[in-house]
């Protein structure tokens, strides 16, 4: 299929199941983050019915299409010019029968589905307070990592209504923030199940954390080994080398 590109617009290999993704140099690029999210959450049950909260280009969406056997996932994403690349990325792919992306504000999604329509919900959010850290003068990378159009309880109140009983919510996010997730979790009855660490080696803090929740589960908690992206070589760790499909 031919995909007509636009300004500043490239296609990158995903090097798994021959898919590929288009994405804008100046805008917010897909990281490590969704890549090892996917991988967390690969054993969701198949013919499950999964939400993408802020998809931004799709990549969850496609790459979760090839690890699972999910009947169907819609992504969601707030900025139009953003939303309209992946739906040109699933269209490239071939995938428009399993992936559907709207372009709003996921506040908006109760005038869209019904309550617990979803089996599963899936988020890579914004990871920093609005008036924190470095702003990038980029509008399209301040929504992407800033809570400006939706704030981190907003994604989890948003999953709690759109969840059925016992579904679940798996989200990637930084550890610093970690007491305020399980709260908000706790807060709108999506109970912690699973946590893992990833730290960029032996040597450093953990700077992201992969949760999952069960909605009205009971208590129960469970820590994964900590995933280190790269050894004492510079060079990925072998866990690494076989999310990426290269081990």
């Amino acid at each position: 299929m031919e995909i007509n590109l636009k300004e500043n617009e490239r296609i990158d290999d995903l090097e798994f199941k021959g898919y590929k993704i288009i994405q804008n140099t100046d805008g917010f690029c897909f990281g490590i983050d969704a890549v090892l999210l996917s991988d967390f959450a690969k054993e969701i049950k198949k013919g499950s019915k999964v939400a993408d909260l802020g998809t931004g280009t799709g990549i969850l969406p496609i790459l979760l299409s090839g690890k699972t056997q999910l009947n169907k996932i819609v992504g969601v994403e707030i900025q139009e010019e953003v939303a309209n690349m992946a739906k040109r990325s699933i269209q490239m792919n071939s995938l428009q029968d399993k992936i559907e992306i709207i372009n709003d504000n996921i506040l908006n999604l109760k005038n869209i589905y019904a309550k617990g329509y979803f089996d599963v919900i899936v988020t890579n959010p914004p990871y920093k307070k609005m008036n924190t850290g470095i702003q990038n003068d980029s509008e399209k990378k301040l929504i992407s990592r800033h809570e400006i159009t939706a704030k981190l309880e907003d994604f989890i109140s948003v999953s709690k209504n759109l969840l059925k009983d016992k579904g679940e919510f798996y989200m990637v996010h930084r550890p610093e923030r970690l007491v305020e997730i399980i709260y908000l979790m706790r807060k709108y009855k999506i109970e912690p199940k699973l946590i893992k660490f990833v730290a960029p080696n032996i040597d450093k803090e953990p700077n992201l954390v992969l949760i999952k929740g069960i909605k009205n589960a009971r208590e129960f908690l469970k820590f994964e080994k900590i995933l280190y992206v790269y050894n004492e070589d510079g060079n990925y760790t072998d866990e690494i080398l076989k999310i990426y499909n290269k081990k």
